[in-house]
């Protein structure tokens, strides 16, 4: 959270300088900005973008202005109320107008530097907007569901095991282990009590479901072979010695649409504007001039008769 106190007596413009940390802060009190209040029975209505939430030497700032500032992500205030940081907003973006027009005056946006920087910065704003309305016509269900299904189509179906363990530091420990779960000890019970794997003894040595892959090779080649219900003899891997049960096995689940629709989307939205802008280029005329010189070719000896 931002320091309350700094707002209070800072500007927000001159704390973003500051303290980059800090995106937004409170004007100073000495210069409020002016706010009216609504007459008690007037019925809130939602503003709309040309609304005007304040004014700097006559110039409107409105909805829509501070709409913009809040999607910049340098004015982010994780945390804050949204009516404490509208407040924020407004007292930005009077900041902002005021230093904007004293740099107007001063002719700041005459030199051939800011133009350049206008410039760049307006190609950049029109094509961040660009790619996204592509984004938002290349996500449809329609696109979204023939991924999913080209996707699921692919998997292959993979073994898991949902399976326990108890994991301790020698082979005469873990043969006393499976003695006594063989004998009838309760498997879970057993591993709270000795087990040394911190991940999984508070859970009774429970590893939940998992495939092959993601274990060890000799653990996992040692749990895939046993049936459920089945407890293992000592296993050794580099983490130390294993006493393991299987409770079930199954053909992994596919995954659903909806925990692949996020995947998918940034996929769609990749290809669509990697697509739109190699298609762009190969429509353009470009012409690039500050190219290194293809090195000279050695010049050929003439042939001898």
């Amino acid at each position: 959270m931002p320091n309350t106190a700094l707002l209070r007596r800072a500007s927000a413009l001159a704390v973003m300088i500051a303290m980059p940390g800090f995106a937004l802060a409170q004007a100073p009190q000495k210069a409020p900005v002016q706010a009216t209040t609504p007459a008690a029975n007037t019925p809130a209505v939602a503003a709309g973008p040309d609304s005007v939430a304040a004014s700097v030497n006559g110039k409107p700032i409105t909805q829509g202005d501070l709409a913009i500032a809040a999607d910049d992500p340098a004015l982010s205030l994780p945390g804050v109320d949204e009516a404490q940081k509208k407040n924020l907003l407004v007292d930005y973006m009077v900041d902002l107008r005021v230093g904007a027009q004293a740099a107007e005056a001063a002719k700041v946006g005459d030199t051939p530097e800011f133009k350049r920087k206008l410039a760049y910065f307006r190609d950049k704003l029109l094509l961040d907007d660009y790619l996204e309305q592509e984004a938002k016509r290349a996500v449809t269900p329609e696109a979204e569901h023939a991924i999913y299904d080209q996707t699921v189509k692919l998997m292959k179906p993979e073994e898991e095991v949902h399976a326990r363990h108890i994991l301790v530091d020698n082979e005469a420990e873990a043969k006393k282990i499976a003695a006594r779960i063989k004998g009838g000890e309760d498997f879970a019970k057993v591993a709270a009590e000795t087990s040394k794997d911190p991940g999984s003894k508070a859970e009774g040595g429970d590893l939940g479901w998992f495939t092959k892959e993601r274990m060890v090779p000799d653990f996992a080649t040692a749990a895939f072979a046993m049936k459920p219900g089945q407890v293992s003899d000592p296993i050794k891997t580099q983490f130390g010695w294993h006493v393991i049960r299987v409770e079930e096995k199954r053909t992994k689940p596919q995954p659903t649409f909806d925990e692949l629709k996020e995947q998918i989307d940034q996929h769609l939205i990749r290809k669509a504007q990697q697509d739109m802008i190699l298609k762009l280029r190969s429509e353009a005329k470009i012409e690039r001039t500050d190219a290194p010189a293809e090195a000279a070719q050695p010049a050929q000896e003439p042939k001898k008769p």
